[in-house]
């Protein structure tokens, strides 16, 4: 499986705000997305999700031309979105809410069963509304209903947002299981100690353009490319 996008150009009114956004992707790799706020990192992905329509570019999952794609049609091929801020429906239960998963690719609901694998504590709380759920369990249900559609690929915005550290380290083990399982996940985050322990690789974005694409282990031999694109000293 290969993702590859190529050239993507996206605005909101007459202000460019991705800039010839190229990048592949392959199975099971962990490709971080890294900016400042304002970058352009949630400007890609909804870009890459159809929710804001690029101008230009192309897309290709497996070969399958996803270019002009609308936006509901874009996960029944394989791409599973959480965006920032879950956006769940939180006046309707947890089971509720997996049912809406599925039916981007009219999936049955022993699909559940893998999403249970990775939360088994969503399991217990099918019938509580999601609106009543800790924030990592809010988390964890947003990236259940994604895996609804069996995805190939992942895009995750910015998931341990306002998570407390031990939360964190479990959102870290479930990217890491999605790799494991062969998806492939684009992870946007502020925090870089997030990053480190999953990336393969490392994208910097900056006023709406990719401006380097760097491998982890180059990263850690040389973490003053941290402060170069994101001002971060290490």
């Amino acid at each position: 499986m290969i993702f590859e996008i190529d050239g993507l150009n996206s605005y909101y009114g007459q202000s460019h705000a991705l800039r010839d956004f190229s990048l592949t992707l392959k199975r099971g790799e962990v490709l971080c997305l890294l900016g400042h706020n304002g970058a352009g990192k949630t400007t890609a992905l909804k870009s890459i999700m159809g929710i804001v329509k690029p101008r230009s570019g192309k897309m290709f999952l497996d070969g399958i031309d996803l270019t002009g794609k609308p936006a509901h049609e874009i996960p029944r091929h394989g791409i599973g979105y959480v965006p920032q801020g879950r956006r769940l429906f939180s006046e309707l239960s947890v089971r509720k809410n997996l049912e809406i998963g599925l039916i981007p690719r009219n999936s049955d609901p022993s699909v559940w069963e893998k999403a249970f694998a990775y939360f088994p504590v969503l399991r217990e709380r099918m019938n509580q509304k999601s609106g009543t759920l800790s924030g990592g369990e809010q988390t964890m249900l947003a990236i259940a209903r994604a895996l609804c559609i069996e995805p190939l690929v992942m895009l995750l915005d910015e998931p341990t947002e306002g998570l407390m550290p031990s939360m964190i380290g479990n959102i870290r083990e479930v990217v890491l299981r999605l790799r494991e399982s062969g998806i492939a996940t684009i992870l946007v985050e502020q925090r870089v100690e997030a990053v480190l322990p999953v990336a393969d690789r490392v994208a910097f974005i900056e006023t709406g353009r990719l401006r380097a694409i760097v491998p982890i282990a180059e990263l850690r031999a040389d973490p003053s490319l941290l402060h170069k694109y994101v001002g971060i000293g290490h």
